[in-house]
């Protein structure tokens, strides 16, 4: 068995990979820069400071493991969190894994990611990927769509919003489509990338192929509640976002969430890597779904 690092093994993809490469035997580390004594894998994990300052202090960290999964990324820039500076830290990362001797990186990308796109994180994900590329490291870049799971911002959140209201908006009707990932299923396909000595980049989508309207009716049915999709123009639908994130006190869509929602970057030409359906899964935990809003900017930022 081998000793391994996960970023962010108490966050939430972190976390399912972390249990993966627990339940395989393996020792496990974590860089986090949220550390948590409570969390249940807290006494199977040696914890070390996520500090993208100090490249020692990531090297030491890193020394002497076979592999580093990488989780770590922004949804949104906040604040002096700008996504050239999460660029900047996943270089600092990659960089002190090379000092480090760490054979192989497993990085969580996102499907249709590319240096030159219009989009803000996109093209950020698509430079950490170049950089990957040029660092002589081993790798296995994972590019999830849409992830799901219990406590996710999207399915949950649709979930607790039917539970008080009837009515969601979705961007011109909620016609676009895309493929919703198990996080678990990321999970698998991360460490079987772990598992490879080839370079390898894979898209990790799901079984189904959904629109958001469909989303929103699978989601209420499961949860035995009737809802009424009100079509928008994408700009007031971002108008609206904007305004229910204020009374939130979080972010609900992005300007380029919805823009990839759109533009079908959600979508991947390759055969299903997860195998668990949304549909089939929304149904098995509808008495959990949207029990507790999450918030993003509540996990991250406060």
């Amino acid at each position: 068995m081998a000793t391994h690092v996960v970023t962010g093994a108490f966050s939430y993809t972190g976390k399912y990979i972390a249990r993966r490469l627990l339940a395989d035997g393996h020792t496990l580390r974590t860089l986090t820069g949220r550390p948590r004594a409570d969390d249940p894998l807290a006494s199977e994990v040696e914890a070390f400071p996520l500090d993208f300052s100090n490249h020692a202090s990531l090297s030491y960290a890193m020394r002497g493991a076979d592999t580093l999964y990488n989780t770590y990324w922004i949804r949104f820039a906040r604040g002096a969190m700008t996504f050239e500076r999460a660029i900047e830290n996943s270089r600092a990362l990659i960089a002190a894994a090379v000092d480090a001797g760490v054979r192989r990186i497993v990085h969580i990308s996102v499907t249709n990611a590319s240096s030159s796109s219009p989009l803000a994180y996109f093209r950020g994900k698509g430079l950490v990927e170049e950089a990957i590329h040029a660092s002589g490291l081993s790798y296995g870049i994972v590019r999830p769509t849409l992830v799901f799971g219990l406590g996710d911002v999207l399915v949950n959140n649709i979930a607790w919003t039917l539970r008080r209201m009837p009515v969601m908006a979705a961007a011109s009707g909620g016609r676009f489509e895309f493929q919703p990932v198990y996080v678990d299923d990321v999970a698998d396909v991360a460490v079987a990338a772990g598992r490879e000595d080839a370079n390898v980049t894979w898209d990790a989508v799901g079984p189904d192929r959904i629109t958001t309207r469909e989303l929103i009716h699978l989601v209420a049915g499961a949860i035995g509640r009737r809802a009424l999709v009100m079509p928008l123009p994408p700009p007031l639908f971002r108008l609206s976002s904007t305004m229910l994130g204020l009374m939130l006190r979080d972010v609900i869509m992005t300007r380029d969430e919805l823009a990839s929602l759109m533009g079908g970057l959600l979508t991947s030409p390759d055969p299903p890597r997860g195998h668990t359906s949304l549909r089939e899964w929304a149904r098995g935990n509808a008495e959990l779904l949207g029990r507790r809003y999450a918030s993003e900017v509540a996990r991250h930022y406060r």
